[in-house]
């Protein structure tokens, strides 16, 4: 049996909210995609802040890849313990004069006008693998719609081979109609790599399109419940 990525005990966090952020329990295997809703935008930062260690619970405990999060007090180790991770999230800062190229070029080099020679392989293979074509790469990123941005975003998280990609409301930048090519993609990516997902989403097409296991967080106790409580939610 693998060893588990992410697990979660009786957290609690006090962020900027008239409540705490609680998770009873989570557990994250490889390969596991898992869907959470019942977290607004800001709670899904602290989600993810608390998973990758840049946060501390005020009670409870979280491991990430083995390692207790509150007991990492060395910068350098939680650094190598974070080249597991990829975060998808609006708030990743992209370069927006810059080309489609370039930003997904970043996370290997810093030399990137123009792109290497020897670089160009590589980002061009992740840039296909997320359904960036090459014919979108020289596009600068403030002239790109939002379904490419969304794409350079998954390329950047999932530059430096991740374990865990961690997804903060992925969609909610997305026109419609673009919201479940997106999430297809994703799990594309991850059956391929046999990358575990979370994704904090309030999309129940995206969730849908995903696949996986979907938990609602009851906000006021910290549990998460079944795929059943899903459906019920978005029951018309």
């Amino acid at each position: 049996m693998s060893a588990l990525l992410v697990t979660i005990r009786d957290v609690v966090k006090g962020y900027a909210a008239l409540r705490p952020l609680r998770v009873q329990s989570l557990s994250v295997a490889p390969g596991d995609v898992i869907s959470l809703t019942g977290l607004d935008a800001p709670a899904a930062e602290v989600f993810v802040g608390l998973v990758t260690g840049a946060l501390l619970p005020d009670s409870g405990e979280i491991t990430l890849f083995g390692n207790v999060t509150g007991s990492v007090d060395d910068s350098e180790a939680w650094l190598r313990m974070l080249d597991g991770v990829g975060i998808l999230t609006d708030r990743a800062v992209l370069i927006a004069q810059f080309s489609v190229e370039q930003n997904i070029a970043m996370p290997f080099t810093l030399d990137i006008d123009p792109v290497p020679a020897e670089e160009r392989p590589r980002v061009t293979a992740l840039a296909e693998e997320v359904g960036l074509g090459k014919h979108v790469l020289g596009t600068a990123v403030a002239k790109s719609p939002p379904e490419i941005v969304a794409r350079v975003r998954l390329a950047r998280a999932l530059a430096l081979d991740p374990s865990l990609l961690l997804a903060e409301h992925p969609s909610a930048s997305l026109p419609r109609a673009a919201v479940e090519a997106f999430a297809e993609d994703i799990a594309r990516v991850a059956r391929s790599r046999g990358l575990a997902v979370v994704a904090v989403t309030a999309d129940r097409e995206f969730a849908s399109a995903l696949g996986g296991t979907v938990l609602a967080l009851d906000g006021a106790t910290g549990a998460l419940r079944p795929p059943s409580v899903w459906t019920k939610l978005f029951r018309r």
